[in-house]
């Protein structure tokens, strides 16, 4: 009998999150691996509740439901959704420790000065300490991505030429950018996004992930 796989994912955002929420990166994983699941949409009041925090901490989403595992963290998911699968994670020893080390460059290295400016511009772009720290901040990001881009000289993926899940995060960092022009600046990080979103994977995982916002948006939103 097939074990049911549940992901938490919010009924409604805002758009300027809707493509972003990291539920995304679960439900890319689970497409990439072939393993069906159900999402399960929550709202504010779920965030807060007893239940929701036994499998959520946070309050956050995703948690990840599978067989009495409760899972929360989507790197964390990511991971343990990779290492079943061999079309996010090599079988050879060494490449899976490398693809590794990627996914915890993407979420500990990339992503906070990423998520540093984005929090600026999106939050607070108004506010007179967020505009004299965004040059500081867009430095810090151009500064990763101009060594993820000299990395990437010469390769499709991360890990030598195949896709892996540390690519599956590393797009899915670069993607809280779009409000801005710093990936498209810099072509081989543009072509490397483009060439991972086009993945049918990430297609119909876009698709779901979007689905409910349309269905459940507030009148006039």
């Amino acid at each position: 009998m097939m074990t049911l796989i549940k992901v938490s994912a919010f009924r409604w955002v805002p758009p300027l999150a809707q493509g972003l929420v990291r539920e995304l990166r679960v439900r890319w994983a689970l497409e990439e691996a072939g393993l069906a699941y159900e999402e399960r949409l929550i709202g504010p009041e779920d965030q807060t509740s007893e239940h929701y925090r036994r499998i959520q901490p946070f309050g956050q989403v995703p948690a990840y439901e599978e067989d009495g595992l409760v899972l929360f963290e989507s790197g964390a998911i990511v991971l343990h959704i990779a290492e079943r699968s061999e079309a996010l994670m090599p079988s050879e020893p060494h490449a899976r420790a490398r693809t590794k080390t990627w996914m915890f460059a993407a979420l500990n290295t990339v992503e906070p000065a990423i998520q540093k400016l984005a929090e600026i511009d999106l939050f607070h772009s108004g506010e007179e300490w967020a505009k004299q720290r965004r040059p500081a901040a867009v430095e810090a990001v151009k500064k990763r991505l101009a060594s993820l881009s000299d990395w990437m000289g010469g390769r499709d993926y991360l890990e030598e030429q195949r896709f892996t899940a540390a690519d599956l995060l590393m797009t899915t960092v670069l993607r809280i950018l779009r409000h801005t022009e710093l990936v498209a600046e810099m072509p081989v990080l543009e072509a490397y996004r483009l060439r991972c979103e086009a993945r049918p994977a990430f297609q119909k995982a876009l698709a779901d992930h979007m689905a409910p916002f349309a269905k459940y948006a507030p009148p006039g939103k």
